[in-house]
């Protein structure tokens, strides 16, 4: 019979190759490096035997719940930015829930308009959302997540969206985390956070559950920039010496605020926390089911599998300066309607833009593993099929209005037809998938995938049936991506790997439904047209190697090219803001990741880098009227350009520390080099915010351990108060420098994301109960 510890693979299965996989774990775990035991990582999101480390041809980087715990991660994006060489945040919404993650220059993030090459994978379940493959990261709880594995390249395994990387989480049980916790912290910008966990096992042992529940407020430390985040997360499971059920539900119900970018000069003058225009909120909520499970029939062949039901509701509310104001009407009307010669869209100086979307997504997947030798060979195969369907209700409306004198808009109760959207959106994918690993000897191996994705999508206009301006369509892709790789361990201390994937992403709802370029549209704000668009297809070769350079000192490295046929971009039509989703033909990324890991006695450390070259690789027109090299109404981009809004250089270094037994602390150094613009993708314009700066950052943190359970932890972020921009856009203003309403008047501006300045919080955990530390024998 198998023993029970066997079944966890379904959580652990990317856990525990702490020692190989990734440098961030020893960064911030006071372990000594060892080599002498077998780390096995799972290879598909689903739980299945695993694979040996040594065997897997990727440079997968791991990250515990505890790491992001020690160092106080509020989100997912708080950890990876501070960790993860290849890694960085640009933070378009000022909003710690909202951020802009970017690895190797594939973006997962929660703004419609971002081309996205992420997949983000919930035990199992992918949780880019279906209305734009958007990634809601305030619909993850950080406490509620046991571990979670960054894989890099077009893994065709992870489904579509994984152009660049795949994220897989996994959540806490109550098996690996038993006894109760409290915790809360206070802070700069008036922050109030606390948490509440509880798990357990029954007395027989075949049942646990885990329960854990978040609240986060703060006022935000830019103007009117209030958050509130609640989250739920709940875990039944079940198991016998063969058998495991676990179901879960995730809630949440979030209200938060992202103010975007700002002028520079309004900066300068106003002060970095001043903002554009107001309010830009955001509504969250989510119901989230899933039932996983997997039953071993032997040793060596298993059968693992979840069914889920998500369902997400986004609401925003964006006050917005009106595009279509005349000066002369705002100079004879002075309050906007009041004036019979003058129409409101002509004389409203603003706009209330509000949208609301209800996205339902349900599915399931299967796959069989087995252990088996072939032809007297080690072999391990795995084969599976999955179905994936969701269906969205989006609509939108734009209320006229005035702005104020802090440049909040007061709507009248006038609306304006072109701002109205009313859209039904269906999408269907299934697929099947395999993946093979043959060790032809003790030193080589060889993996061998593939994974064939068929997608539907249906949009249904409720407002223009059919027609140019319609959004009504029906399209379809189907594709089957590759992955091969090879492995070769002379010896148990070092692995060298290559390998080529191929992964693809399907255009979705809301990209269909805003790729005419005659009629552009304002995201999130509008949408017309519907004519047909390419899906993504990305190619990855990858080389690494990673080893012992002596005791206590590791080493991992890897170079990767990576390059986009069919790339899609949200295309500007206008320098206020409208645009299209197009096909630009091919981008590349191009790049090294590498990383030192030591352990010197009580202190650890990580020295991390990473270069990036981002490339258009075709010769296309962008509409742009503001550039300094625009011939007026557009842009030339050459092959070889550079993309926007991705820095070639970054630097990353974490040393912890400690003092004594009970206390340690710890810092993070952040250096990142200049990034061009958004608005400069042909990299020729000579105006100011053609090119943002580089810029360093450095944080702390501490925690100290009194004894039964209790701990003090504090955190500091941006200690030397550095003034930068992780953001920017070139684009046009209807602001002066103080702020006033320059009349319905645009001038260039160089629209900025400011970083946050030097804050910090102190708080204080509660562990009793029980043990907290998971078991990772098998």
């Amino acid at each position: 019979m198998l023993k029970r510890e066997n079944l966890r693979l379904s959580t652990v299965a990317v856990l525990v190759a702490n020692a190989c996989i990734s440098f961030q774990a020893y960064a911030a775990d006071a372990t000594p490096i060892t080599t002498d035991k077998v780390n096995v990582v799972g290879t598909t999101p689903l739980p299945s035997l695993g694979l040996p480390l040594a065997q897997v041809p990727a440079g997968i980087q791991l990250i515990t719940g505890p790491q992001m715990q020690k160092q106080r991660s509020v989100t997912i994006a708080d950890f990876l930015q501070n960790n993860v060489p290849a890694v960085n945040v640009n933070d378009t919404q000022n909003n710690p829930f909202q951020p802009d993650i970017s690895f190797r220059g594939y973006s997962a993030s929660p703004l419609l308009g971002t081309p996205q090459g992420l997949s983000v994978y919930v035990d199992g379940v992918r949780v880019n959302e279906p209305f734009g493959d958007v990634v809601s990261w305030d619909l993850i709880p950080v406490n509620a997540l046991a571990n979670m594995a960054l894989i890099p390249g077009s893994n065709p395994l992870f489904g579509l969206n994984t152009l660049g990387g795949a994220l897989s989480l996994q959540t806490k049980s109550g098996r690996d985390n038993q006894g109760a916790a409290l915790e809360a912290s206070v802070g700069s910008w008036g922050r109030k956070a606390g948490s509440v966990e509880y798990g357990g096992v029954s007395q027989d042992g075949s049942v646990d559950f885990f329960i854990t529940a978040n609240s986060f407020r703060e006022d935000g430390w830019r103007d009117y920039s209030p958050t509130d985040v609640r989250q739920l997360f709940a875990k039944v499971g079940w198991q016998n010496e063969t058998s495991k059920l676990d179901l879960s539900y995730t809630g949440a119900d979030n209200d938060m605020i992202g103010n975007g970018m700002t002028p520079s000069d309004m900066l300068r003058t106003l002060g970095r926390d001043t903002i554009l225009t107001r309010p830009d909120q955001t509504r969250n909520t989510l119901s989230f089911l899933n039932l996983t499970g997997s039953h071993w029939f032997n040793d060596d062949v298993m059968l693992s599998g979840n069914v889920y039901y998500r369902q997400s509701r986004t609401r925003t509310l964006n006050g917005d300066g009106n595009d279509d104001v005349e000066d002369a009407a705002i100079s004879a009307v002075g309050i906007c309607g009041t004036d019979a010669n003058w129409g409101f869209e002509d004389s409203c100086s603003g706009a209330l833009n509000r949208s609301k979307a209800r996205k339902d997504s349900y599915g399931l997947t299967t796959q069989l593993s087995f252990n088996q030798d072939w032809m007297q060979k080690k072999n391990q195969l795995i084969v599976g099929l999955g179905l994936d369907q969701s269906k969205t209700r989006f609509g939108q409306s734009s209320e006229l209005g005035t702005l104020t004198s802090s440049r909040g808009v007061s709507g009248i109760g006038e609306f304006s037809d072109e701002g109205e959207v009313s859209l039904t959106g269906r999408t269907r994918t299934w697929s099947v998938f395999a993946t093979d690993t043959l060790s032809l000897n003790d030193f080589w191996h060889l993996t061998m995938s593939a994974r064939y994705n068929h997608t539907k999508v249906e949009n249904r206009d409720h407002l223009v049936a059919s027609g140019a301006e319609s959004l009504s369509g029906d399209h379809g892709f189907n594709r089957i991506n590759p992955a091969v790789g090879l492995n070769f361990t002379p010896t148990k201390d070092w692995t060298w790997y290559g390998s080529y994937n191929e992964g693809s992403r399907a255009p979705t709802a809301i990209e269909l439904g805003c790729a005419n370029p005659d009629v552009p549209c304002k995201l999130p704000n509008a949408m017309a047209g519907d004519p047909p668009l390419q899906q993504v297809v990305a190619k990855t070769y990858e080389a690494g190697v990673r080893g012992t350079l002596a005791e206590g000192l590791r080493w991992t490295a890897n170079v990767y090219r990576a390059q986009n046929d069919n790339d899609i971009q949200f295309i500007y039509a206008n320098s206020s803001g409208y645009g299209y989703f197009d096909n630009v033909g091919k981008t590349r990324r191009m790049g090294l990741d590498t990383s030192l890991v030591g352990s010197q006695g009580n202190f650890n450390w990580m020295l991390g880098y990473s270069y990036i070259k981002a490339t258009y690789e075709s010769d296309i027109s962008l509409a742009n009227e503001v550039n300094t090299s625009s011939d007026g109404d557009s842009i030339n981009v050459g092959k070889g350009s550079r993309l926007a809004g991705i820095p070639a250089h970054r630097l990353k270094f974490r040393g912890e520390y400690a003092i004594t037994p009970q206390w340690s602390i710890g810092t993070n150094v952040l250096v990142f080099s200049d990034q061009y613009a958004h608005g400069n993708e042909n990299n020729k314009d000579q105006g100011e915010g053609a090119k943002l700066g580089g810029y360093t950052i450095v944080n702390l943190d501490t925690r100290y351990h009194f004894g039964n359970g209790w701990q003090l932890f504090a955190k500091a972020v941006n200690i030397f108060d550095r003034e930068y921009s992780s953001g920017g856009m070139i684009g046009e203003s209807y602001f002066l420098a103080d702020g006033t309403y320059d009349g319905g008047e645009d001038h260039r501006a160089s629209l900025r994301a400011p970083g946050a300045p030097r804050a910090g919080w102190i708080g204080v955990r509660w562990d009793f109960g029980g043990a907290k530390q998971a078991s990772f024998t098998n």
